[in-house]
């Protein structure tokens, strides 16, 4: 045996994969990055800022400042700025000198509601969660796992055509019988590949995962509209005419029929909006982008593994309309690139194929591996 064929078979056993470790089903990944960015940016943003609201609130006390009459005692103040942060409604005269009035409730809720967006940025991973999880992570595992074993199957049939090949007295005799081989598509191994065909003509996961981008917009789009709301109508006004002349207190005169007041936490709830609302106004192309991923095919990582005998899904041209399942399971094999591991070999071969292909009279190592990449038929020196 000569040092090529030698150096040949060292080279194709140390090719196979070793059987994949049990961790793999853990280590997958279900969210794209960018969903996972865009889960942690939309609800984490709101939390934290209405953590800072609250402990401004708690470490502040009063959250109003009323001016009271000089002749008001201190419990007459403290009621008179209670009563004025429990009513939260403004008295005041339009143009024609009419009283009018005007509730700023809004504000007073304002950080409940912050918390009740951050609650709604979460149902669209809820939704992804429990609806698309389950089947994607059975789908990446069947795929990862039978790509890699094709991988195996055919490192194994090149050892297998090596040793038919170094045994046979008749050179010419073994390439026909590998070209009838190759016609009556012996080398094939059809279940992955049906199964992705399968998978284009279901539209399960490609629904779910717009209608969470969908969901996600229009959370975000209605948080923005509620943001400008509040600017428009409550956030210009700090001030505010307060009328604690009620009940027992409606018919005494020394009260004034209007006190004025000021919010003393107006400025912060300013912040958190205008911060709230630039960030998501951000993110609102961040999710259509992600949402127009699957308007094309990423046909990069299957056109490594079309180097295989076993794989010919778009050499047949069977990729149409990429809004299917297919088109989303190759996004996740993307973000999972690390638990394939076959990619990386396949794609040195695919490198050592291109390398070497108008090259006349190559080695036996290069020649046995570019038969890997693609089962070419490479005659036999003379």
């Amino acid at each position: 045996m000569s040092l090529s064929h030698t150096a040949a078979e060292y080279m194709l056993s140390d090719a196979l994969l070793p059987d994949p470790s049990s961790s793999r089903a853990k280590g997958l990944r279900l969210e794209l990055p960018s969903d996972r960015l865009l889960k942690f940016v939309t609800v984490g943003l709101p939390l934290f800022l209405v953590s800072l609201a609250f402990a401004r609130e708690f470490s502040a006390g009063s959250q109003i400042s009323c001016f009271s009459p000089t002749n008001f005692t201190g419990k007459q103040s403290a009621y008179t700025d209670t009563a004025c942060w429990d009513s939260l409604i403004h008295h005041g005269f339009d143009a024609e000198g009419r009283a009018i009035t005007k509730s700023l409730w809004a504000l007073k809720v304002f950080p409940y509601s912050l918390l009740v967006v951050a609650v709604l940025m979460y149902l669209p991973y809820l939704l992804w969660r429990y609806a698309a999880t389950p089947a994607l992570h059975c789908d990446l595992l069947f795929i990862i796992d039978e790509l890699d074993k094709s991988y195996n199957r055919s490192v194994r049939l090149v050892q297998h055509m090596k040793k038919i090949q170094q045994a046979s007295a008749e050179p010419e005799q073994f390439w026909e019988e590998y070209e009838r081989a190759r016609r009556e598509r012996y080398f094939e191994f059809p279940l992955l590949e049906r199964y992705l065909t399968c998978k284009q003509h279901a539209h399960a996961l490609v629904f779910i995962y717009i209608l969470r981008n969908l969901l996600l917009l229009l959370f975000l789009a209605a948080t923005c509209l509620y943001l400008v709301f509040l600017h428009l109508n409550i956030f210009f006004q700090d001030e505010f005419s307060c009328s604690i002349k009620t009940g027992l207190l409606q018919a005494e005169p020394h009260i004034p029929s209007l006190i004025p007041c000021k919010l003393v936490f107006f400025s912060v709830f300013q912040l958190i909006s205008l911060s709230v609302g630039s960030v998501y106004v951000l993110l609102i192309p961040v999710v259509i982008y992600n949402a127009l991923q699957l308007c094309q095919w990423d046909k990069g990582l299957l056109s490594v593994y079309e180097m295989l005998p076993a794989f010919d899904l778009l050499s047949r041209r069977m990729l149409t309309c990429p809004l299917n399942d297919l088109n989303v399971i190759l996004l996740f094999l993307r973000a999972n690139i690390s638990e394939l591991t076959s990619f990386s070999r396949l794609n040195a071969v695919s490198a050592l194929r291109e390398a070497t292909a108008n090259k006349e009279d190559i080695d036996t190592v290069i020649d046995f591996m570019t038969l890997l990449a693609g089962l070419e038929t490479t005659k036999p020196k003379h």
